[in-house]
């Protein structure tokens, strides 16, 4: 891959590939300053023999807890992960993204506000001698004042000397390999290695790419991301921001611009536009022109995407605290209508009802800023409510046959999973008590949350206050009693 402008040296390319990127080796202390340290080499070493090794397995660190568990002690027990052991020249790194075309730009206040995790993957990575950066969202987000989700790394490490490295690393993925550093509470730190954009295959015509393991250089990494913003690096070494791509010019005026060919890159990735929509929306970002052209001119390729894939980026759309603003930009460029028709159609008739669709949105919006993010049964409930209603003239009543009509106006472009669409049901079931405070009846059935949830947002957006009465009144659905046999008599 060569970028525009770029001179192409192979020289260049060679001493970059060999002095930064390849192997536990690269970019170490000169060898003046390395000496292998072992027992036979060096005196002031010691040889530790097996009866030494074997001493302290009885000691306390290593007894169990008269419970029977281990006490409690480190995931991995290596020396701590301190930046200033680590065997990369930042001066050489510095000098080889400087002749690659990067802006460096120093930054050291970020580096304080870097998950602490994060950092520690980060250090073990230099440690051994590998680039390692923080990438991506994590980035973009510290330098829009936002606070970031999560902490991605990029490493010249490949999948298998990063789980090498970490005990608690798991490898995923097929068409695109990833490690997962995990910690307690869920937390997981994704680490890829650096890649260049695949080359196409197959049809000329069909841009879509559905193999992307092609290792690569740090700048090839760049280029090879979506918009600008996400195209931004940080090195801890130096404490600065990388730029290939021109990003932070894009953060600076809060625009959202796609990196190359915005209609190239979008026939390569046609959930693209989704992510389009929900950067715009949830950064409060203007968006390119031409990237606008390209979306309302491909929003058809969506077609082409994996429909599991639609259906996540739906959802992140509505956990996203912009669900509002997220959604009329789809209804506005045409991208909701190629993905849920219906709902497009009932946007377009106007009215009232859709006036309190928009308010019902951002009312979920306020409280997922505000209370976190509920179930994704009431998110998606939320979002077709008015054609949910519509199909269930009586909703205390409906079968699953009454939705049939509209899973089969969602399915050719969305994913939804069967166990969703029930709960869904059952919370249509349960609206019309819920809304009137009625919810005894179903304060214990596993949708309840989401239930109340739906109900509570829907009297808001009305400008009402919802105060559930949780007795049981015995209006709700009745559990069936089991018929005890009679016993038959023997003759």
């Amino acid at each position: 891959m060569q970028r525009e402008g770029h001179p192409g040296d192979p020289v260049l390319i060679t001493l970059f590939r060999t002095t930064v990127v390849l192997g536990a080796n690269a970019l170490v202390m000169p060898p003046s300053q390395k000496r292998s340290v072992s027992p036979a080499s060096d005196p002031a070493v010691e040889p530790v023999t097996s009866a030494q090794r074997g001493a302290g397995r009885g000691s306390q660190e290593h007894r169990r807890s008269p419970g029977g568990a281990h006490r409690a002690r480190s995931h991995d027990r290596r020396p701590p992960d301190r930046d200033e052991d680590s065997t990369v020249d930042d001066q050489a790194v510095a000098a080889c993204l400087e002749r690659e075309g990067a802006k460096l730009v120093s930054c050291p206040e970020l580096a304080d506000k870097i998950d602490h995790d994060a950092l520690k993957v980060i250090r073990r990575l230099r440690r051994q001698g590998y680039i390692a950066f923080l990438v991506g969202g994590g980035v973009r987000d510290l330098l829009l004042g936002a606070r970031p989700k999560d902490f991605d790394v990029a490493t010249s490490a490949h999948p298998h000397e990063v789980k090498a490295a970490f005990r608690n690393c798991r490898l995923i993925g097929r068409r695109f390999r990833l490690a997962h550093i995990l910690y307690s509470g869920g937390k997981i730190i994704e680490v890829a290695t650096f890649r260049r954009s695949p080359g196409t295959a197959g049809d000329a015509g069909d841009l879509l790419i559905r193999r992307d393991n092609d290792f690569g250089e740090p700048f090839e990494d760049a280029y090879r991301r979506d918009f600008t913003i996400n195209g931004l690096f940080y090195d801890l070494g130096g404490s600065r921001v990388v730029d290939f791509v021109g990003g932070l010019a894009d953060v600076e005026a809060r625009s959202l611009r796609m990196i190359g060919d915005p209609t190239v890159r979008l026939r390569e990735d046609p959930v693209r536009i989704m992510r389009a929509i929900k950067f715009s929306a949830r950064l409060d970002l203007g968006i390119d022109a031409e990237l606008h052209d390209a979306l309302v001119a491909q929003r058809g390729e969506l077609a082409k995407a994996a429909t599991a894939r639609i259906f996540e980026e739906i959802l992140r759309l509505l956990r996203g605290g912009a669900a509002a603003r997220s959604f009329y930009l789809a209804w506005e460029m045409g991208v909701l209508a190629e993905l849920m028709p219906s709902l497009s159609a009932f946007i377009d008739d106007g009215g009232p009802a859709v006036t309190h669709f928009w308010r019902t949105l951002s009312t979920l919006d306020a409280r997922v800023r505000a209370d976190g993010c509920p179930e994704d049964s009431a998110l998606f409930t939320l979002l077709i409510l008015p054609l949910l209603l519509e199909h269930a003239p009586d909703p205390a009543k409906c079968s699953p046959d009454d939705f049939d009509p509209l899973w089969d106006d969602f399915q050719p472009r969305l994913a939804v999973p069967k166990r969703l669409r029930e709960v869904v049901r059952l919370i249509v079931r349960a609206y019309p008590r819920m809304i009137r405070g009625k919810a005894g009846a179903f304060v214990g059935r596993d949708y309840f949350a989401a239930a109340q949830v739906v109900a509570q947002v829907e009297r808001a957006a009305a400008g009402e206050t919802l105060v559930l009465d949780l007795q049981d009144d015995g209006g709700g659905p009745v559990k069936r009693r089991r018929r005890r046999r009679r016993p038959q008599l023997l003759s």
